[in-house]
């Protein structure tokens, strides 16, 4: 995962013109392709850690959907039961959230 910053962004879409236009007159300058390759090591690093951070969260908001669920299983009959079926849901909610956000993540 690339998690690039809107600096990096302009900095590389214009390393790529300025490289496309030497490369249609073969004279490639290796500083544009190094800088270019300096900026997607930082934006890979910063994918990673992010990544990570969107993995702790999951597994975080899994044990609250568990702990949710023992809750439920071990409350009385009536309205304990439905606040604790209240909690299991919008922790079920912020999972599901949390695992899209991840799974989109991981796919770019």
């Amino acid at each position: 995962m690339y998690s690039y910053t809107r600096a990096e962004s302009r900095e590389r879409g214009r390393l790529f013109r300025k490289g496309f236009h030497q490369a249609i007159g073969d004279n490639l300058d290796p500083a544009v392709t190094r800088r270019m390759h300096e900026i997607d090591a930082k934006a890979a690093e910063r994918g990673a850690r992010e990544l990570a951070a969107l993995q702790s969260k999951t597994d975080a908001d899994r044990q609250a959907v568990a702990d949710a669920k023992a809750a439920v299983r071990t409350s009385k009959w009536g309205p304990d039961r439905a606040a604790a079926r209240d909690v299991l849901r919008a922790a079920e909610k912020q999972l599901r959230r949390s695992e899209r956000v991840l799974h989109r993540a991981e796919q770019s």
